[in-house]
């Protein structure tokens, strides 16, 4: 369970707000407009009607005792900017704001940001994944090359266990979740497990490991047909 501050509820923050929620986090809000945290109040921890951009505001929650603090003004630069640069200025552990512009983005990363979110960026890389290729289902994008996608087997794979099939060492590619056809999820599922054609695989891979494995499997279709 972590404490997180989250300011400003806008679309992006409320989504935030009720995911973290659902994942057991302690959560304060803060917004200045009381309308936006009507029907949040009763799932969080605490909840506050203030105008973050005074220093006052932020000094009087003792920001260094968050986990997280979540600056979700991606409407108002200068605003974002003064949240972010003061609640570093006070102690913050790690600040994460929200932006859609790459050039605002390394303003905030240079003036107290620890990460950026970019929402509509995020979203629409996600999409272009998912849906430029039908062996991808989804796609979550980390660090250094590195994503985990939802994908079909490879042939090769298919009616071996996953120890048989020696993915890890062949291909550099790790099974974390199987999904079988009724939606049920085995999370690190066993190395004697069997892969089987209507599975779909969650796997941790780098991004050209994947676009190999896939051009190969497509390519063994089109030789099919």
């Amino acid at each position: 369970m972590k404490s997180i501050l989250i300011i400003g509820l806008g679309d992006f923050g409320r989504h935030l707000c009720r995911n973290l929620v659902k994942l057991k986090n302690e959560i304060m809000i803060i917004d200045k407009d009381e309308t936006a945290l009507e029907d949040l109040t009763d799932l969080v921890t605490s909840s506050m009607i203030a105008d973050c951009t005074q220093r006052g505001v932020l000094q009087s929650l003792g920001v260094s005792s968050f986990d997280f603090c979540f600056v979700c003004i991606g409407s108002n630069f200068q605003s974002n900017l003064i949240i972010t640069n003061t609640l570093k200025e006070l102690g913050a552990k790690y600040v994460v704001s929200q932006t859609n512009d790459e050039t605002l983005a390394n303003f905030l990363l240079r003036n107290g940001a620890d990460d950026i979110i970019h929402p509509n960026k995020d979203s629409a890389m996600r999409a272009a994944v998912k849906y430029n290729n039908d062996s991808i289902f989804d796609y979550i994008e980390l660090k250094d090359g590195y994503s985990i996608y939802e994908i079909t087997p490879i042939k090769e794979w298919i009616g071996k266990s996953i120890l048989e099939s020696d993915i890890r060492v062949k291909h550099d590619v790790y099974i974390i979740g199987i999904i079988s056809p009724s939606g049920g999820i085995d999370i690190m599922p066993s190395p004697h497990t069997i892969i089987k054609s209507d599975n779909r695989l969650m796997v941790l891979a780098n991004e050209k490991t994947i676009d190999r494995l896939l051009k190969r499997r497509n390519k063994t279709f089109q030789d099919k047909s």
